[in-house]
């Protein structure tokens, strides 16, 4: 499979937003947390609301037709704004509990954050996320980051990250929720890769 890679820009953020929306629809930390009654659309207005914070405040690499999307921020990067926020409470509405205590666990401040990976189900097992893990971390690497750490709620993940450097640093599980998984990676910034790949 060959598939352009390149960094996104605010005009691909319908075609990614609905290939999230289609690579989160069964994932466990997704629906622990958004609540059944219209869990489609909660799910795709805050992955838009997500994306686009992170088109503004750090770095969003896409493939040539939107099939897939990787997002990291900066360890500086600013809350979303009041708008923002309390939108994201509604949409998480009775459940906004869940979130309570994520990402309280020590870690370095000066590491940058693996926010979202999704490559849409007609396009997964073709190496098209790796390419975008290797994109993302590149892109990172030229922006000064050191570190990248990362969540999961998927076990089929941590061996797909643990290929391209990460390492669990932690396992936790909340009462009734999906196991969740800590990774981290520290980049290799020897070298230098270019704004675009093909994968």
């Amino acid at each position: 499979m060959t598939s352009f890679l390149r960094l996104g820009a605010p005009q691909d953020l319908d075609a990614v937003v609905d290939t999230l929306v289609a690579a989160f629809d069964d994932y466990p930390w997704t629906r622990y947390v958004i609540p059944e009654d219209d869990y489609t659309s909660r799910l795709h207005e805050l992955q838009h609301l997500y994306l686009k914070h992170a088109l503004n405040h750090g770095i969003v690499a896409v493939s040539e037709h939107g099939e897939g999307v990787v997002a990291l921020l900066p360890p500086d990067a600013s809350e979303p704004g009041e708008a923002t926020l309390e939108r994201i409470i509604t949409l998480y509405g009775d459940r906004i509990d869940r979130l309570a205590g994520v990402d309280q666990r020590p870690v370095d401040p000066d590491d940058w954050s693996l926010e979202t990976l999704g490559v849409h189900p007609d396009h997964q097992g073709k190496g098209l996320g790796g390419a975008l893990i290797e994109f993302g971390l590149d892109a990172a690497g030229r922006q000064g980051a050191r570190a990248v750490r990362l969540e999961t709620s998927e076990e089929r993940n941590v061996s797909l990250y643990q290929r391209y450097g990460f390492r669990v640093t932690d396992r936790s599980q909340r009462p009734g929720g999906p196991p969740v998984w800590t990774m981290r990676t520290v980049l290799d910034t020897t070298g230098a890769g270019n704004e675009t790949r093909s994968a």
